[in-house]
């Protein structure tokens, strides 16, 4: 099955992008074997570049330039492979959160001040992914390009590869180059994909639902009003009053509403965290190891904008996740200043008065322990990991500095 209500632009480019990795709904057996297959070849694709670049770290062992050159690509290539292949495991349950949203986030039977709100999270959404996704195809498209313009004017014999092989073979003559030259750039755009997809959906995901925690806070306060009234001109009064078993039960569906959220958080959480864990890991090095190339390496003008594009994009990447991640964590936690102004004291103390009480007291203390993302179980991820990630990074590239100094004998 396909989308039904997701239309924006950063849905319908994560979308194109699971496809082209082979995660994604079929509509027919014919469409799960192809999505089955661009799966395996997606896989092939990965290992391939890893298998290169294990290759050419083992033969330029020596040089320190090169061994930080190789590590910016293993570790890229590594948490490609690494999310695929948890996607993959978790591929229906991914595919289950995908179809709730379509069928409870992305429809439009919202009411005017609720659109706006959701809007407003997809426009974030937009902005976010057009720019990650912009900087990282740079830096893809700068690999391939920086030995077409490197092979100009030279014979045969001397023409480059995006990345060094290390094979008993002439392949810097045709067929031979053209040939691999095709399987190591083919490699490198499934790298690209892989390494963008996954990130573009949990940034979807996580906006789209503090956006619902949003809306969720908007409806309780304006409980005791119509929905089809004007919510910023209605006022208490006995027109605008619905009865309170009325009101009550709509309370009880804003209850259930919230415990969908939470539910939905919980799969989130089983799903992305070994993939977050794994990021917050590799990020203060794979942006130590970018920004030596980027800044101090004495690389070609070329690969010098490969690097700003990927550390511009590593940058953005890493905020992009812990921003929504913190938006989850203060939208979920903000449920409990929305219920407590909801008019409780002007309820009689009837039966559905004493139970809305009663209830709202526990969505305070549930709303107590925010929803979040963790890496792992080991720590929430807000914006403070990225704070923390660049401290660390920062380090990193000191003492990387220093070695780089005394490996060059200053």
């Amino acid at each position: 099955m396909g989308l039904k209500h997701g239309k924006g632009f950063s849905i319908v480019l994560s979308a194109i992008l699971m496809k082209c990795v082979g995660i994604w709904f079929a509509d027919n057996p014919f469409e799960q074997r192809l999505r089955n297959g661009t799966l395996i070849y997606t896989v092939i694709a990965i290992v391939f570049g890893v298998w290169v670049q294990a290759e050419d770290l083992f033969h330029t062992w020596d040089d320190f330039g090169a061994r930080t050159y190789i590590a910016c690509n293993i570790m890229c290539l590594n948490i490609a492979l690494l999310k695929i292949f948890i996607i993959s495991l978790h591929k229906k349950k991914f595919l289950g959160l995908v179809e709730y949203m379509d069928r409870n986030f992305w429809h439009s039977n919202y009411a005017p001040y609720e659109q706006m709100i959701f809007l407003s999270w997809k426009r974030v959404c937009t902005y976010f992914i057009c720019i990650f996704t912009f900087f990282t195809e740079a830096s893809i498209m700068g690999y391939a390009i920086r030995p077409i313009v490197a092979n100009v004017g030279r014979n045969d014999s001397d023409r480059i590869l995006p990345f060094n092989m290390w094979i008993n073979l002439p392949w810097t003559l045709t067929p031979y180059f053209e040939i691999t030259f095709v399987l190591q750039v083919l490699s490198l755009y499934h790298v690209g994909v892989c390494y963008i997809c996954c990130d573009n959906f949990l940034c979807i995901m996580n906006l789209h639902v503090a956006g619902q925690f949003r809306i969720l806070q908007n409806r309780l306060k304006n409980i005791h009003r119509s929905q089809s009234a004007d919510y910023k001109h209605e006022k208490w009064n006995d027109r605008a009053l619905q009865s309170q078993e009325k009101q009550y039960y709509t309370f009880k569906s804003y209850v259930q509403q919230h415990q969908a959220l939470i539910a939905y958080c919980a799969e989130l959480e089983h799903i992305f965290s070994p993939i977050v864990l794994a990021q917050v890991l590799t990020f203060s090095l794979l942006i130590c190891f970018v920004g030596y190339q980027a800044i101090l390496a004495d690389v070609p003008i070329t690969r010098r904008i490969i690097f700003v594009n990927l550390l511009t994009s590593s940058m953005c990447q890493l905020l992009m996740f812990t921003y929504s991640c913190d938006c989850l964590i203060r939208e979920s936690a903000a449920i409990a200043t929305a219920a407590y102004a909801v008019p409780w004291m002007k309820f009689s103390m009837d039966k559905f008065g004493k139970q809305l009480r009663r209830d709202l007291q526990f969505v305070v203390m549930r709303t107590t322990r925010p929803c979040c993302l963790t890496a792992n179980k080991f720590f929430a991820v807000s914006l403070e990991t990225y704070t923390s990630v660049l401290s660390t990074a920062m380090s990193y590239f000191t003492l990387l500095k220093q070695n780089s100094s005394h490996e060059m004998g200053l």
